[in-house]
């Protein structure tokens, strides 16, 4: 019965994950991540990570995840790309390789 419950384990966690991919972009990090459901469809999660300190000071990561499924690939791509080229073409201080980033301090 053991046997039996390692494999579904297994193989359920090498059905769910796909591809991976992770972007560090200053204090953050980004993970891109390819899942498959039971049927087989692919769908997308997007995990940001934070490292955060707490009053004693020891470490902890604060993350946010976004999921995004088969049905709303091509809205979200168009959507970021559009908001990107807007973001591109009005702020002519942005460019791909000047690393600005805001202060955490003031997020919610």
């Amino acid at each position: 019965m053991e046997d039996n419950e390692n494999y579904q384990e297994n193989n359920q966690k090498s059905r769910e994950e796909v591809y991976s991919k992770s972007v560090r972009a200053g204090k953050r990090t980004y993970f891109f991540d390819v899942k498959s459901t039971k049927s087989e469809d692919y769908y997308l999660t997007i995990t940001e990570s934070k490292k955060r300190f707490r009053p004693d000071g020891s470490v902890y990561y604060e993350k946010h995840k976004l999921f995004l499924y088969k049905e709303d690939f091509e809205k979200f791509a168009e959507g970021l790309n559009d908001v990107v080229q807007f973001i591109r073409t009005n702020n002519i201080s942005l460019s791909s390789g000047t690393e600005t980033h805001r202060d955490d301090s003031s997020e919610a």
